[in-house]
C-alpha cells in the first residue's frame, strides 16, 4: 500500500464521497469486490473491440453502488482503448422523446466523450484529429488526396440512416482544418454534438440536408461507433444511469415508448447487427421487476431480460444475462473499503492513520447494529458517515474514536418515488377506479 496519492486524487475522493456521488479520478483507490461481475463486463468490452456488440442492464438499489461499479468499467474500457460516452437520463434527457429529450441525451452524451488521454470529457474534437491525422497518414503512403481516402473511409457509413451526412460532415472538418476555417470545424462539432436544432440552419453553414435529432438517437450512435473505430479506437461504449427516470414518467405513452426504443437496441445487439457498441445501462430492481411500469410491464422485454429458472433455482448468478444484479458487499469487502478510504484520507501514508483497525470492526458492528444488513447492501450512507467520523477526528485530534462511534447517526437510503412528467399525457391507469 505504500504508494502516496496526490492531493487532488485525494480530494476529489473524499469530496465525492462525503456528497453521495461517485469520484471522476481515483476510483482504483477504492474499488473492492464485484469479481465476477467485472469479469463478465471485461468479456463484452473485448467482444466489442473485435467488433461485436453488448448490452447490460447494471441493477441495484439506490447507494448500493451502480453508479460506481459503471464508473470502473468505463476506465477499464478507456483502458482497452474504447471511446466511452456517459450521460445521466432525466426529465429532459431520454432516449425517446417528441421535444427534444433524446437529442439533449444525444447532446449530453457527445459532450462527456471520453478516450485514454482525456478521460475528463470533451474529447469528441479530438477524436475528429485523430481521424484526420490517420486520414493524411494513409493519404501520404497512397499518393492519394486526403479527400479521396475520407471518402474510402467512410464508404461504409453511407449505409445506415443519416451516413451520407455524417460523412458530408467530417468532410467540412477537414476542409476547415485545411484552409484554417475555424468556423467550418467548430460548426462540423456542432452538428456532431447535434446542437443544430433545425435542418435549415445546418444545410446554410455546412450543405447538409439532415440533423442529429429525437428520431435518429440510436441511428447517430451507430453511426458514431462506426467512426470511432476507422479513427483507430477499439469501439464505442454507451454509459446511461438514472434509467428509473423512464420508470418515473407519468404518460404511458412516454414511457411505451423509451421501452421500444430501449427493445430495437437490445435486440440489434443481441443479434449482432450492431458493431463495436456496447450499452451499460444503470437502474433500479423497481425500473426492472415492476409489471405495472417497469420493463417487465412491456412482454418483449420481460421475455429477455427474464433471470435464468435454472441459475435461480440452484442458487447462483448467470453472469451471462442482460440483466446483471449487483451482488451486495460481503461485511468483509466493506471492511476493505473502510480501510481503503482511511488510506486514502491519510493520502496513502500509514503513519497518519486517523483510526486503528479495531476502529473498523467497532465501526461495523455498530453499522449492522443500527441499520441491519443495508449497510453492505447500500453502502453509500456507511461511507460518508465513516468519512464524517474521519473529518472529525482529522480537526479535533483530542478526540477518540470510541467516543464518536456510538454517536454516529446512519439512515436507511431510501427510493425517491416522485414521479416524473410524460410527454403532456396523463397516464390515466386507475384514475376511473372507484369502490
Amino acid at each position: 500500500m505504500g504508494k502516496k496519492i496526490r492531493a487532488k486524487e485525494r480530494d476529489a475522493i473524499i469530496q465525492s464521497l462525503k456528497s453521495g456521488v461517485t469520484p471522476r479520478i481515483g476510483i482504483q483507490h477504492i474499488q473492492v469486490g464485484r469479481v465476477n461481475e467485472l469479469k463478465a463486463l471485461i468479456q463484452d468490452i473485448d467482444r466489442v473491440s473485435e467488433g461485436g456488440s453488448a448490452f447490460r442492464l447494471i441493477i441495484g438499489e439506490y447507494g448500493s453502488g451502480k453508479t460506481f461499479f459503471l464508473s470502473v468499467v468505463r476506465a477499464i474500457a478507456l483502458e482497452k482503448k474504447m471511446v466511452s460516452v456517459h450521460a445521466d437520463l432525466s426529465p429532459d434527457r431520454r432516449i425517446h422523446g417528441s421535444s427534444g429529450q433524446a437529442r439533449n441525451l444525444y447532446s449530453e452524451l457527445m459532450r462527456n466523450m471520453s478516450t485514454r488521454n482525456k478521460p475528463d470529457g470533451n474529447a469528441l474534437t479530438s477524436v475528429v484529429e485523430k481521424f484526420i491525422t490517420e486520414t493524411r497518414k494513409a493519404a501520404e503512403k497512397q499518393g492519394t488526396s486526403v479527400n479521396s481516402v475520407i471518402h474510402e473511409k467512410l464508404i461504409s457509413l453511407t449505409e445506415l440512416v443519416g451516413g451520407y451526412d455524417f460523412a458530408k460532415v467530417i468532410e467540412v472538418y477537414w476542409n476547415g482544418h485545411e484552409n484554417d476555417r475555424e468556423d467550418l470545424k467548430i460548426n462540423a462539432i456542432k452538428w456532431l454534438r447535434a446542437e443544430y436544432s433545425t435542418k435549415t440552419e445546418a444545410r446554410k453553414e455546412l450543405g447538409v440536408r439532415s440533423i442529429i435529432s429525437d428520431s435518429s438517437f440510436y441511428d447517430a450512435l451507430k453511426l458514431m461507433s462506426m467512426f470511432v473505430r476507422q479513427a483507430g479506437y477499439q469501439g464505442l461504449l454507451v454509459n446511461l444511469d438514472e434509467m428509473v427516470n423512464l420508470y418515473k414518467l407519468n404518460s404511458t405513452q412516454a414511457r411505451t415508448s423509451n421501452y421500444e426504443q430501449l427493445l430495437r437496441i437490445l435486440n440489434d445487439c443481441l443479434q449482432g447487427s450492431a458493431e463495436n457498441l456496447g450499452f451499460l445501462l444503470g437502474g433500479t430492481p423497481e425500473f426492472l421487476l415492476d409489471s405495472r411500469k417497469g420493463l417487465y410491464s412491456y412482454e418483449a422485454l420481460h421475455s429477455r431480460l427474464a433471470d435464468n429458472r435454472f441459475a435461480k433455482q440452484v442458487g447462483v448468478i448467470d453472469y451471462s444475462s442482460p440483466a446483471l444484479h449487483l451482488a451486495s458487499l460481503t461485511p468483509e469487502e466493506l471492511y476493505i473499503l473502510l480501510r481503503n478510504l482511511r488510506h486514502v484520507y491519510a493520502s496513502g501514508d500509514e503513519t497518519n492513520y486517523l483510526v486503528p483497525d479495531e476502529s473498523l470492526l467497532s465501526f461495523l458492528e455498530h453499522c449492522s447494529k443500527t441499520i441491519g444488513d443495508a449497510y453492505f447492501r447500500t453502502p453509500r450512507n456507511t461511507i460518508k458517515a465513516f468519512l464524517d467520523m474521519l473529518a472529525v477526528i482529522d480537526q479535533n485530534p483530542s478526540i477518540q474514536w470510541d467516543q464518536l462511534i456510538g454517536s454516529v447517526s446512519i439512515s436507511n437510503e431510501k427510493s425517491s418515488d416522485l414521479e416524473l412528467p410524460g410527454d403532456g399525457v396523463e397516464d390515466d391507469e386507475l384514475t376511473d377506479f372507484k369502490l
